[in-house]
């Protein structure tokens, strides 16, 4: 998996952790955080390698689609950009803390 893909997959793991079960999320912290192999990961877990693939390409799967319909990545790289953009221009920032 390239580093683009970690990264997208760390990222939605971030904002839709709390939506996966203790296993799901077991799963893809060992393989992406502890960066413990499948074999490692089959190992500790006492079950095959194939089942650890199987749980975590799943995993990812069911992440992608929680994105797919809450947007909540899409939606704060757009306010991130936004901001990015804005910025520069301290008196309109301002404006934007007194709305408040």
């Amino acid at each position: 998996m390239e580093f683009k893909d970690k990264l997208e997959v760390a990222l939605l793991f971030d904002f839709y952790a709390n939506l996966l079960t203790e296993k799901q999320s077991d799963y893809l912290s060992l393989y992406f955080f502890l960066d413990l192999s499948i074999t490692e990961i089959a190992e500790t877990k006492n079950i095959s390698r194939n089942a650890v693939f199987d749980q975590i390409k799943k995993t990812i799967s069911l992440l992608r689609d929680y994105e797919n319909k809450l947007k909540l990545v899409e939606n704060e790289k757009k306010r991130n950009d936004l901001y990015e953009s804005i910025r520069d221009y301290p008196e309109i920032i301002e404006k934007l803390k007194n709305i408040r």
